[in-house]
């Protein structure tokens, strides 16, 4: 995943692109721990790291903007 100084500087529609993603990569580990499939669980608490970085660098944008 990109550092969040390189998250900052992109686009608000490709933040909320990329956040989409790992929201359906976390709904589907979630499946897949629930059913015992899961090998790498770490992963869980990785993709959600990273949708609270791109969550952080939406607001900070919407801020810099002057936007609510």
């Amino acid at each position: 995943m990109n550092k969040f100084s390189e998250l900052i500087k992109l686009d608000l529609n490709i933040l909320k692109d990329k956040m989409g993603v790992l929201r359906k990569e976390s709904l589907n580990l979630r499946f897949q721990k629930s059913s015992g499939q899961l090998e790498k669980t770490a992963r869980i608490s990785v993709v959600k790291k990273q949708i609270a970085r791109i969550k952080t660098a939406i607001n900070l944008n919407k801020k810099m903007k002057g936007e609510k």
